[in-house]
């Protein structure tokens, strides 16, 4: 028996969901199911010229508009760019790069991943009318939010775990954003997936011998994009449970999307509270709550 499919994505008509970084893999997918079930998708993207290959791909109504996540700016130009959606994916990544800032000086995989899709979520809440969902990761496990040193200034830098520290930040911030909009009573929704092992062109940026050892896992063990972007369809479009965390129902690597557990750390209320307050700081931006 299969379990809950694209085939099962209710009806999107009349609804518009904003994707990031859907130039390829995850993103991708989670553009096509959407459009292909009726929503009006707008892809946010740093490549439009790829992006916009990928939205002629599509049957079905697909816009493609410039956004830099590793950029404040951008994030601020995008948002005022939106008049209203239903649904906004932050699905856009990097992974174990090189130790590099983004344009506001944020090491580049806090900026990006956690950063650039917070002050993008606090830009447009108003607008959004039923829920946001955060990409996450099973590797937030081995995450640790050094709330004194988020940007790598002062420790030695580690690839894979400011990877990881990016995909814990996200899991921590569905869960604050979901109890502040519990708190003012707001009928929105925070959630959050993760595609488990799936085969995706994020690794394309790490630059070193791990990529041949990833291209290997993902001919041999990886399930593909369509699959791993289920869990995300899943939490975008399928009654939830507010503050919920969806994966593959087979050990979080693999299957059907179902409610996954997450580590202590991302239920940490302290954390999540610090983070949040930290993160308004560093990128000036305020949530209506």
């Amino acid at each position: 028996m299969g379990g809950w499919n694209v085939s099962d994505i209710p009806d999107q008509t009349g609804r518009t969901a904003i994707v990031t970084g859907a130039t390829s893999g995850l993103g991708a997918a989670t553009a096509r199911a959407l459009a292909e079930a009726g929503a009006r998708v707008i892809i946010a993207v740093r490549n439009q010229v790829k992006a916009q290959g990928v939205a002629n791909s599509i049957a079905g109504e697909v816009q493609v508009r410039s956004l830099d996540l590793a950029d404040l700016g951008s994030v601020r130009a995008f948002a005022e760019s939106v008049d209203r959606a239903d649904i906004l994916i932050n699905n856009a990544g990097v992974m174990a790069v090189p130790k590099s800032t983004t344009a506001d000086g944020f090491e580049m995989q806090i900026g990006t991943n956690f950063l650039g899709h917070f002050a993008l979520t606090g830009l447009l809440l108003d607008r959004i009318t039923d829920r946001v969902v955060n990409v996450s990761s099973i590797t937030h496990y081995i995450g640790r939010i050094d709330l004194d040193d988020l940007n790598w200034e002062h420790r030695a830098y580690s690839r894979f775990g400011a990877y990881a520290q990016s995909k814990l930040a996200l899991l921590l911030f569905t869960n604050e954003l979901q109890r502040r909009l519990r708190l003012a009573d707001s009928p929105k929704l925070a959630l959050a997936a993760h595609p488990g092992y799936a085969a995706t062109e994020i690794s394309s940026k790490t630059q070193n011998f791990l990529e041949q050892l990833v291209g290997l896992g993902n001919r041999l063990v990886a399930q593909s994009a369509d699959m791993g972007a289920l869990p995300t369809v899943y939490a975008a479009t399928a009654e939830v449970e507010p503050g919920g965390y969806y994966g593959p129902e087979w050990f979080d690597w693999r299957g059907f999307p179902k409610r996954v557990g997450e580590s202590a750390a991302a239920r940490d209320e302290k954390t999540a509270r610090q983070l949040w307050e930290l993160a308004e700081q560093l990128t000036g931006v305020n949530f209506p709550l």
